[in-house]
Parts: structure tokens; C-alpha cells; sequence
């Protein structure tokens, strides 16, 4: 069998626990039929188990030479649904071509990224099952009112319900990471397109969360060249004491205002 060894640059920590692996296969819940997308399978420790359930179709995507050659050895049956590539830069329209659920141990140093882009095609993407970093999982299920609810909070919150599902103890893999980790669900919500103009609410968020110990009044203002000729309640608060629901109406008032966006 092809030797992986675990490279630094790639935040590679491989899972060696398979009961942690069923557990994480067994959290898909609309991922048991249709189309299926593991990201870095690495050592195919949950492969093994996702290519014993026959109602789905696995394509895997994997960025390390190592782990490419180890996957056509161990399972030739995927055959060119093995992707060697880098999911960030990949069109999953086209990889894909209709829905799927994504599931993965993510690696930690782009873990952010990779869920931004599954809001990119969260209309593709109905659910997703991913292994992160506890702090940055505790982050994404935290609401309004933690002082850890922020940007990827209000994002994914958005068009996904979050739930945390349990924590993985750092002694599963080899290497084992310094922090633990945490397994999380998100299941794609009702919302198909929320109630305002998207691209001004993500920057609202951002700039809001950017200078997170500034009343939102004092944030908002970096956005505009124009001063404020209104007022609204939320603009004395801070951004952790808004809601998602919260963030949409001020950015309706942001924009009906009238400011001309720098």
C-alpha cells in the first residue's frame, strides 16, 4: 500500500480513529443517497466507509500527490472521480453538475475559506458535514450575544442551520494537532435569498465585525462618505447584540438612506 507521510504545509493531521470516521460518515443525513463530495481524503480514512453506502455517487477531491496515488491504489473504482485538485479554485457547478452534500476533515489553516465558498454555491450544497477546529466550530454555532459570534456566524447562519455535533479529542491523529477538534452539520435553511441587497449586507457584516469594540454607528460610517441624516436603534449597539435577521434590516436602512458606497 502507498506510504503518506503527513506534510506541514498542507495542515495535513491524519485521522486514525475509525469509530470517530463512521461517526462522522453516519452524520450525513441527506448525503445516505444522491451526490456525495469528500474534500481532502487524505488517508481515506472516511472513504472507507463512504464507499460502502450504495445509494450514493462519491467523488473525492484531493490537492496532495501522495494521497492522489494512495487513492487510485486503494480505491480504483472511483476511477476519474478522483479529483487532484485544489477545491478552492474548482468550479463545483461543473465538478458536480447538480447538488450534493460536502463532507470532510477540513484542514484548519483554510477552513474559513472552504466555507465561504460553500456559500458561494449554497444552492447547491443542501448540507455539510465537516470536522474544524473547536474554537472555529464553537464560533460558527455561537449567536447573537457571544462574544465568539461574528463574520462566519452571521454568514453561515444566514442560509444554514448550524449544529455542533461533538468533539474529537487531538490524540486521533497522527500528528496530533495542539488544539482540539470538533465535528459540525449544516443543513441548508429556507432562505433562498435574503431580504435586502446581499452584496452590501456582507459588507455590512464585515465592517461591522472589523471593528467589532465600535458601536455600529461609529463602523457604519467607514463605509459611506456621506454623514448620517437618520438615525435607527441599532446603530448604539455593538455587532455581537444583532441577529442575522438584525443585519438584514440595518442593511436596509444602510441602503435606503441613500449613502454612496466608497
Amino acid at each position: 500500500m502507498y506510504t503518506i507521510k503527513p506534510k506541514k504545509k498542507l495542515g495535513q493531521h491524519f485521522l486514525i480513529d475509525k469509530n470517530i470516521a463512521f461517526k462522522i460518515v453516519n452524520s450525513l443525513h441527506s448525503g445516505i443517497q444522491g451526490k456525495v463530495l469528500e474534500l481532502g481524503p487524505g488517508t481515506g480514512m472516511l472513504t472507507q466507509f463512504l464507499v460502502q453506502i450504495p445509494a450514493i455517487e462519491l467523488t473525492v477531491v484531493e490537492l496532495d500527490d501522495e494521497s492522489v496515488m494512495f487513492l487510485y491504489e486503494a480505491y480504483p473504482n472511483l476511477g476519474k472521480r478522483i479529483i487532484h485538485a485544489d477545491f478552492l479554485r474548482l468550479d463545483l457547478t461543473q465538478l458536480m453538475n447538480g447538488t450534493f452534500s460536502l463532507i470532510g476533515n477540513f484542514p484548519y489553516n483554510i477552513s474559513s475559506q472552504i466555507l465561504f465558498k460553500v456559500l458561494e454555491y449554497k444552492d447547491l450544497i443542501p448540507e455539510v458535514v465537516c470536522m474544524l477546529q473547536k474554537e472555529m466550530a464553537e464560533r460558527i454555532v455561537s449567536g447573537e450575544g457571544s462574544k465568539i459570534y461574528g463574520i462566519v456566524s452571521v454568514l453561515l447562519q444566514s442560509f444554514y442551520h448550524v449544529d455542533y455535533l461533538f468533539t474529537v479529542s487531538e490524540n486521533v491523529f497522527y500528528p496530533p494537532p495542539k488544539v482540539k477538534s470538533a465535528v459540525i452539520r449544516l443543513s441548508r435553511n429556507d432562505t433562498k435569498k435574503l431580504d435586502c441587497n446581499e452584496t452590501l449586507f456582507v459588507r455590512v457584516v464585515k465592517t461591522c465585525f472589523n471593528q467589532r469594540r465600535k458601536m455600529i454607528r461609529n463602523s457604519i460610517k467607514s463605509l459611506t462618505s456621506a454623514a448620517f441624516v437618520t438615525d435607527h436603534p441599532f446603530l448604539s449597539l455593538r455587532p455581537e447584540q444583532l441577529s442575522v435577521a438584525q443585519f438584514v434590516e440595518l442593511t436596509n436602512f444602510v441602503e435606503s438612506a441613500g449613502y454612496q458606497l466608497l
